[in-house]
């Protein structure tokens, strides 16, 4: 039987292995309904490419093609300039293989692309069949275009004396997947709506500058930036109010200053016998209405102004008050996005319709996972909000625009791997944290996550076909492991003790953030990549072609031989020239000299391994494949190998249409209802 109508739900960083688990504990009742009337492997497996990166794989699933053949090898690509620079890579012209979607399109079926990173955006087919949003970065929609002000803590106290505003640290540009601006990211400045149109639809993000980042150590280490708690930080004396055009009495009065202190709001906190605390938020005292009204416990969103670089935008902001009494108020507020802003919205009436169906795009947390009651009572939330949000706009962009075909990713897996994950275990850097409380912070964003399954269960009944797959899974790491293998940056120490790598020195004897390249024989940058200086090749080269073969053999020998300093394990799992990588679907010219991964054991979060290791607290990186409704058989289990290439082959197949040109995979005919 042939189906016309396909659902592709992919969630970012969803582990089969957690998946499974949660699934016969009773944890995840939703994922269970897909599984029984569905297909799957027992285990709810698929082989992820490699390496396993967001953008690359996202990519082999769209196209059915693997990394060496569609180009995207990497969450960054690598800098033409200069071996310790990458440039960024989330531009659908970077991808040489064709994406099912355009063929779908062709093929007469309407399609939506929702917010599929790194070989979606911008279209790359001009059918009027094709809508696309977004994927220009992992986080949620909008992320990367839209931030007008960061989050923040608010805290006002009678013990408070004046006002002070501590801004939040900037996470470093090139560390971390969830990327708030994409204008900082790229190198370019645009102020105006023309100029940010341009940094998609021209050819300015093909042009961004070099993005360079040192890991010397642990500290420039994503699992210490990105679980870093950055917000920025208010504090506000808290007074009887006075002035107010209509105040109860006994209220108590603050200031929040924001964007930079350009924008100035009045928060009036108040307290009722059956409803408690509650803070409102206005513009000016002399207003009858206020901007929000915040009560305990929930998120609650609103409309209103932010400032960046001068422009005023009608911003949307989420709120929640943590904490309240007659001496102080802690409150949360979200970033600011630009409620006007629909440069990623293909076509630009989408974005109305998307708002006209859910309302504005919620902002989610950053906030970072080391505070653990932020990370449960802010991040968490946000994220569950987000995605209440994103199920009904789809459910309705389906059933109001009459869509045939759908490709939708979430991040909220993803994004709390990113600051919880690793949590998860207690080691040594992280000894002030409690391994259970960021366990179930875990199984909370799976819980989400399948509620957010849940809301698509009905299309099943309307003849709809259900694909839930991933990207890679996220394990908890076993040990810390040394530097070697970081995808966001040129990984020094490693390669420096093996004598490859050479850093400059000041006067005084210090190492500098600066490659000494007439020293350095080879680096090691983006995840699973090391890149000799080569005469012929880089600017600085110093490697001799005729030195090439013999110079790689060196160094995958010295990988294999280099040991763990804290444990006296080996490090490197395999290394292979980029003409041998090519058995495992990575090499090629968007790959480097010699790709290598790193030992089950060793591994940090995902990236920098095998999509088949696990991790603490039963994980893995293993991405989930799950198939179910028209055409697919109910209850089919099957022992066939599922590859990431195969998902698209499989989804031409049942829609009866061509597959992608470039599709290396294979349909998955066990599993189709003949």
């Amino acid at each position: 039987m042939k189906n016309k109508k396909l659902l592709i739900l992919g969630i970012d960083g969803m582990d089969s292995k957690t998946t499974l688990r949660m699934v016969k504990e009773g944890k995840l009742p939703n994922v269970k309904k897909y599984i029984d009337i569905g297909a799957a492997r027992n285990d709810l497996q698929m082989l992820g490419a490699l390496p396993t990166i967001t953008p690359p794989c996202w990519t082999t699933l769209a196209t059915g093609a693997y990394p060496s053949t569609h180009g995207i090898t990497c969450y960054w690509r690598q800098s033409p300039n200069c071996l310790d620079s990458v440039v960024y890579n989330m531009d659908s012209r970077n991808c040489r293989a064709e994406p099912l979607w355009n063929v779908t399109s062709r093929e007469g079926l309407k399609t939506l692309v929702w917010h599929w990173p790194g070989s979606s955006w911008p279209p790359t087919s001009a059918d009027p069949l094709l809508s696309v949003v977004d994927g220009t970065q992992p986080g949620s929609v909008n992320m990367g275009v839209s931030q007008m002000d960061w989050e923040k803590i608010v805290i006002a106290s009678r013990d408070i004396e004046r006002l002070t505003c501590c801004p939040h640290t900037e996470k470093r540009t090139g560390v971390g997947c969830n990327i708030p601006d994409m204008e900082e990211v790229i190198g370019i400045s645009c102020e105006e709506e023309d100029e940010v149109m341009e940094l998609w639809w021209g050819d300015a993000a093909r042009k961004g500058g070099d993005i360079r980042t040192y890991v010397n150590d642990l500290n420039d280490t994503e699992m210490m930036i990105g679980a870093k708690v950055a917000y920025d930080k208010v504090q506000s004396p808290l007074v009887p109010a006075e002035g107010w055009e209509s105040a109860p009495r006994g209220a108590l009065e603050f200031v929040i200053p924001s964007s930079g202190g350009n924008i100035r709001r009045y928060g009036l906190l108040t307290f009722d016998a059956e409803s408690g605390y509650c803070v409102k938020i206005y513009r000016e005292k002399k207003d009858r209405e206020p901007v929000v009204v915040i009560p305990e416990g929930l998120i609650v969103s609103a409309v209103d102004d932010a400032v960046k670089r001068g422009v005023t935008k009608p911003s949307f902001r989420s709120y929640k008050l943590l904490e309240a009494g007659d001496n102080s108020v802690r409150l949360w507020m979200s970033n600011a996005l630009d409620i006007t802003n629909d440069t990623l919205w293909h076509p630009s009436d989408l974005y109305e319709m998307a708002v006209k169906i859910a309302g504005h795009v919620p902002p989610v947390s950053l906030i970072g996972g080391e505070d653990a009651e932020l990370a449960d009572r802010v991040f968490a939330p946000s994220w569950d909000k987000y995605n209440e949000w994103q199920a009904k706009v789809l459910n309705g962009l389906i059933s109001e625009e009459g869509y045939d075909v759908v490709f939708s990713h979430l991040h909220n897996v993803d994004c709390a791997g990113h600051q919880i994950w690793h949590l998860a275990k207690t080691l040594e850097p992280w000894k002030h944290t409690d391994e259970k409380v960021y366990q179930r912070l875990i199984e909370e964003i799976y819980a989400e996550t399948d509620r957010y399954l849940g809301a698509f269960l009905h299309l099943l009944e309307e003849g709809w076909t259900i694909f839930i797959v991933s990207d890679h899974g996220l394990l908890v790491g076993e040990n810390v492991p040394p530097i070697l293998g970081e995808y966001a940056g040129l990984n020094v120490p490693v390669m420096e003790e093996l004598g490859y790598t050479v850093l400059r020195r000041d006067s005084n004897g210090n190492k500098l953030r600066e490659v000494d390249w007439s020293k350095t024989k080879a680096v090691q940058i983006r995840s699973n990549y090391i890149y000799l200086n080569m005469r012929d090749r880089d600017p600085e080269g110093i490697v001799e072609t005729g030195e090439k073969y013999e110079l790689e053999e060196r160094i995958i020998s010295d990988l294999y031989g280099y040991r763990d300093p804290a444990t006296g394990k080996r490090v490197v799992d395999i290394a292979l020239r980029n003409k041998d990588a090519i058995v495992l679907g990575v090499g090629g010219p968007e790959a480097g000299d010699i790709f290598f991964t790193i030992a089950e054991g060793f591994n940090r979060l995902h990236g920098d391994g095998f999509s088949t290791a696990n991790g603490y607290f039963g994980t893995s990186v293993t991405p989930v494949f799950i198939a179910a409704g028209n055409g697919i058989i109910p209850g089919m289990k099957t022992e066939r190998v599922i590859r990431q290439v195969d998902v698209a082959m499989t989804a031409a197949r049942l829609l009866d249409v061509p597959e992608p040109a470039q599709g290396e995979g294979g349909v998955i005919h066990q599993i189709i209802d003949r």
